[in-house]
């Protein structure tokens, strides 16, 4: 068997103009970067604006497990599907993270034979769009330190600054650092860190940005720090966002690649779904919806993580209308889910998927509780027993559902042919998506609801700091935003060890950070990081060139 970074190499790709033709992009709109990926022009989308809308597929999933769901891969084999089927369809995925990249979980481009390409190049530098991001957030950073070296005429109080730096690689050392040592020429000794570039503001800024002049508005309303008085002090008092503007001009265009299929996709933008809200651009689904019949697009995580900011922060700041759901599934994470070591998942267990499906029922719940109907996608791995497939089959059957045997990973969109006709026929049927609790309600009260609804939790714990903070937040405007919970992907509670579906446990709130430019409140739970680690063995070290000069070891 051929191996994913193989099987890419060797795909049949076509021209960028091609694949935009597909659409109705114009070669002239398009910003080629080499011949097999290429911007979208902002006129070109400021065009679309009178067009009516496709229909939008959200892809989720189970709780994640070490033995893989394959999120991404169904997205890309459903979308291919949806194409064999006959439906102009369009792929929204994000860009992948160097960090992942080089510690432990690998690219973002599907796998087998449902991938998008080119894959070597979306796994690294791309199109330079978080570089751009790494450089914005940066550029704000050093006009901090700066300001206040040359006299701090806005009184900014050093020990109240809350915007840290960024870079796109896991490295723990780098999490609390002191700035400033060496003396009065490099100015004022502060505590500081580094985040990963995905957990970065400006991320999830250009991720909701609709253009430019929304792109800069949102920049401006970043809060920095406080003056001593406790008032905030933004990006636009240090006259800064005109400058990170320019560096994102670029990066704020969709990017448009193909999957091995030939099927249309944009890759654009990059937030996490623990730490951030784990969607692609609002810039991308919005020109995919204008020029496609469907658009297939994923959230991060499983659909407690991904799914509920996709509905409650995305869908909601864009004004996007879900048509259906798909919510994937394996035999193996279910298994572990249910009780089975990842050295045992190999063997059949009936009885142990059957504990394991309680998670998955979770998920469908919870999907249906936003209003979108619901299929699941049951991705084929050689171990899986005719028992465990109809066993798990049997139980989402139970759940009303509808669980379709997918073997997109081996045959690519010829094997997500039956999820395909499903979602068309729940798409057509439609939705009567809602978020789950209105701007108005109080932040804790958003909080409590999505940690007691989404989470099943029995109570939520926080110092009165959090709650005076949040009050804080609430008396300067911020009420109405909606909230980004930070916590662990591994598992409904904040304890990433418990898997299942637990019920009745404390999600602690550290922490709750102000991204006044995003537009979200950030809840941090239990014992989330901001900046990743490498694992023990990180990816790096089996990464490199062969003979040839030809990437070997990325996945």
């Amino acid at each position: 068997m051929l191996t994913d970074i193989e099987i890419a190499r060797a795909a049949k790709k076509r021209p960028i103009a091609e694949i935009g033709a597909k659409l109705g992009i114009p070669e002239a709109a398009l910003i080629p970067y080499g011949r097999d990926k290429a911007k979208v022009d902002r006129s070109f989308i400021a065009g679309l604006d009178d067009r009516a809308e496709g229909r939008l597929i959200l892809v989720t999933a189970v709780s994640p497990t070490p033995a893989g769901e394959g999120k991404t891969t169904t997205t890309v084999g459903l979308g291919d599907a949806l194409a064999r089927i006959g439906k102009r369809t369009a792929i929204c995925i994000r860009e992948a993270s160097l960090g992942p990249n080089f510690g432990m979980k690998g690219g973002a481009a599907g796998g087998g034979l449902s991938q998008i390409v080119p894959m070597e190049e979306m796994n690294l530098h791309f199109t330079g769009d978080f570089h751009a991001i790494t450089a914005a957030h940066n550029l704000l950073a050093a006009m901090i330190d700066n300001h206040i070296h040359w006299g701090n005429a806005l009184d900014l109080d050093p020990r109240r600054i809350t915007w840290r730096r960024v870079m796109d690689m896991n490295d723990r050392a780098l999490r609390d650092i002191v700035v400033g040592l060496g003396g009065p020429a490099n100015g004022y000794a502060r505590e500081t860190g580094f985040d990963i570039t995905v957990a970065s503001e400006v991320m999830a800024i250009l991720c909701l940005a609709r253009d430019l002049d929304d792109l800069q508005d949102r920049l401006g309303r970043i809060v920095v720090g406080y003056r001593r008085d406790k008032t905030a002090v933004t990006c636009r008092d240090l006259k800064a966002d005109g400058a990170m503007t320019v560096l994102l001009r670029e990066a704020l265009q969709p990017n448009l690649v193909q999957t091995l299929e030939n099927t249309p996709a944009f890759v654009h933008g990059g937030p996490f779904a623990n730490i951030a809200h784990g969607c692609n651009s609002v810039m991308a689904t919005g020109t995919a919806l204008k020029l496609a019949d469907y658009v297939v697009t994923e959230a991060g995580f499983g659909a407690d993580l991904g799914a509920e900011k996709f509905f409650d922060i995305k869908c909601r700041k864009a004004g996007l209308k879900p048509a259906a759901a798909v919510i994937v599934a394996t035999v193996r994470a279910l298994k572990m889910h249910g009780g089975v070591a990842r050295a045992d998942l190999a063997r059949e267990d009936v009885a142990a998927l059957r504990v394991g499906c309680a998670n998955l029922g979770r998920h469908i719940e919870n999907v249906r509780g936003f209003g979108v109907p619901v299929v699941v996608a049951i991705n084929h791995f050689a171990a899986d027993t005719p028992a465990e497939i109809a066993a798990l089959q049997a139980y989402v059957a139970g759940q009303g559902a509808e669980a379709i045997l997918c073997d997109h990973w081996a045959r690519g969109g010829a094997g997500a042919e039956d999820l395909a006709r499903r979602v068309v026929a729940l798409a057509e049927a439609g939705a009567r998506f809602a978020p789950l609790y209105p701007d108005d309600l109080p932040l804790w009260d958003k909080i409590e609801t999505i940690a007691r609804r989404i989470y099943h939790a029995g109570e939520v714990a926080a110092d009165p700091a959090v709650r005076a903070q949040l009050a804080a937040f609430e008396a300067a405007g911020h009420g109405p935003l909606p909230v980004c919970m930070a916590k662990t992907q591994y598992s409904f509670s904040t304890d990433p060890a418990l898997r299942g579906a637990p019920s009745g446990h404390v999600v602690p709130v550290r922490e709750v950070r102000l991204a006044a430019g995003a537009g979200f409140v950030v809840a941090i739970c239990g014992e989330i990081m901001t900046m990743p680690g490498l694992p023990r063995v990180p990816a790096a070290e089996s990464i490199g060139l062969d003979q040839a000069g030809n990437v070997v070891g990325l996945f």
